[in-house]
Parts: structure tokens; C-alpha cells; sequence
């Protein structure tokens, strides 16, 4: 007699979620590997809990575990106890896994960041980074620039306070250089060899370039956390200038699957096949 089908309970817990293409993403994971997964967006102002209390909400209902973003990134890696040291020291969690222990928080954008990096560039490394935005996916992206060698990381935010605790964070991690950006660089980018958008500017319902319209420079590669839509203000800016694009998909593709790992125990054995209906669907 056969098995019965494993079924997964997952879900999204953020803001303006609703063109997230994670449901599809992690429900063909599962049809890899024979596992039923259904997938809910939770949006908190809906559930009218705060989300100490969403988390536990999801736990009762059965969720094996639930993915995070923005803005509850760092109010998860504060709140959850961390699955994964690097959550502790980056102050960043975007994947909360339902144990019998208690949930236990972890971070996929920072390996799928690397993953998406090495497998778009191979071992080059990112040389002197300009990082705008510091909040939870920026935190992950300027760890993993850390762990992938860059020469030096130029931070910036609207919130000078968020660009000072992940400079002394990635300090605390790695000997690499880290520093505020000058305001003035975001209008020049000469000697910058990559750029990286990790605000939400640029996603649907929230418009717009964290690089002004006359930017000046020739920046080698440039990075773009937002993926829906794909062409955004900022890749047609850095790309005019002439850098090689790394788009948000891949970063939602890598840490995604990985996710999917933590959740399900499971090897997801045949990523491209996953990748492929994916494309086919989009």
C-alpha cells in the first residue's frame, strides 16, 4: 500500500504581496518531489494581528513554516530565535520554520544572493559596492558581498541609523571595508564598480529610482532586489551607463528554492525543471 502524499502548509507574511510569484515557486518545488504544498499571502493589516502574534496564529493553524518580507525582515530575526548564526549577526530573517521547539528563524536571501551572484558572474569578485537601501534584504545582500570578497561596501539609506548598525554588523562578520556613502555619490558613480537597489522603489505600487534621473558614471555591474515588475527605472538607469544586469528573479528563484528546502527537509533535486515552468508562466 502506498504512502500518502505529504501535504506542506506554507505562506508569505509582508506588505503589498499580492504580484509575489512565491506561491508558484514553491508549489512546483513540492510537484518535484511529490510533496501537495499550498501556499497563503498573509498580509497582517487583514488579520488585524501584529506579527509576534500572526507568527504564533500560523503555527496553530498548521503552517510548517512561513516566508517574511519587507518590512518584517528584522522585527523576525529580533523576534524568532535564530535556525542559523549568520541570522544573529546580520539582524535579518526572511524564513520562519515551525519546529516542535518553537519556530526558528533563517535567512535565504543572503545564500540565494550568493548563489545568484556565482552562478551569473562566476568567481569575479564585486569590487567596490555602492548598496542602497539597509533594510532586511539589504542587510542580506551586504553580508553576502562580505562573503563574496568585495573590496569595499559604500551603505545607503534614507535612515542614517539603519546604515550604521549594518556597517558595525558586516564589520562584526567580515574584514571588509564598509562605510556610509556619500550623498553626492548617488549622482556620480565613478569608481563604483556595482550598484545595488535594495529598496522597494521600483516594484509595483511603489514607483520610482533610489538613483536620481541625471546619475553619472559607468558602474561595471549593478543588482536589482525587485523583481515584479523585471524592468524597472533603475535597471534602464544602470544598465544606459553600461553595467551588466543581475536581476531581483534570480535573487527570488535562488532563495526560494532554499526555502523550500528548510521547510520541506527536501533536496530540491531538479531546480531547472522548476525554473523552467516557472518561465513558461511567466
Amino acid at each position: 500500500m502506498s504512502e500518502p502524499v505529504r501535504t506542506l502548509r506554507l505562506g508569505l507574511i509582508g506588505g503589498n504581496i499580492t504580484a509575489t510569484r512565491s506561491p508558484a515557486l514553491h508549489v512546483l518545488c513540492g510537484l518535484s518531489l511529490g510533496v501537495n504544498v499550498t501556499y497563503d499571502l498573509i498580509i497582517p493589516a487583514e488579520w488585524g494581528l501584529g506579527f509576534p502574534d500572526l507568527l504564533a496564529q500560523c503555527a496553530r493553524l498548521g503552517f510548517a513554516g512561513v516566508n517574511v518580507t519587507y518590512p518584517h525582515k528584522e522585527e523576525a530575526a529580533a523576534q524568532v530565535p535564530a535556525g542559523d548564526p549568520v541570522v544573529r549577526a546580520m539582524g535579518s530573517a526572511n524564513t520562519v520554520l515551525f519546529t516542535p521547539e518553537g519556530p526558528r528563524a533563517f535567512n535565504t536571501d543572503h545564500s540565494g544572493f550568493v548563489a545568484a551572484w556565482r552562478a551569473a558572474f562566476g568567481a569575479r569578485k564585486p569590487g567596490r559596492v555602492l548598496v542602497l537601501g539597509t533594510g532586511g534584504v539589504g542587510r542580506a545582500v551586504g553580508f553576502g558581498l562580505a562573503d563574496l570578497g568585495a573590496s569595499e561596501i559604500l551603505l545607503h539609506d534614507t535612515d542614517a541609523g539603519k546604515v550604521a548598525s549594518l556597517a558595525a554588523a558586516i564589520r562584526g562578520h567580515s574584514a571588509v571595508a564598509v562605510a556610509a556613502a556619500d550623498p553626492a555619490r548617488l549622482h556620480d558613480l565613478a569608481g563604483i564598480d556595482g550598484v545595488v537597489n535594495c529598496t522597494p522603489l521600483g516594484m509595483e505600487g511603489r514607483p520610482g529610482s533610489p538613483l536620481p534621473e541625471a546619475v553619472r558614471g559607468r558602474p561595471v555591474w549593478a543588482f536589482d532586489a525587485v523583481y515584479t515588475p523585471a524592468d524597472t527605472p533603475f535597471r534602464a538607469q544602470v544598465t544606459g551607463l553600461g553595467a551588466a544586469f543581475l536581476g531581483g528573479y534570480e535573487l527570488y528563484f535562488q532563495q526560494g528554492v532554499r526555502a523550500f528546502e528548510i521547510f520541506s527537509g527536501l533536496e530540491v533535486a531538479n531546480p531547472d525543471w522548476v525554473r523552467g515552468i516557472l518561465s513558461h508562466r511567466a
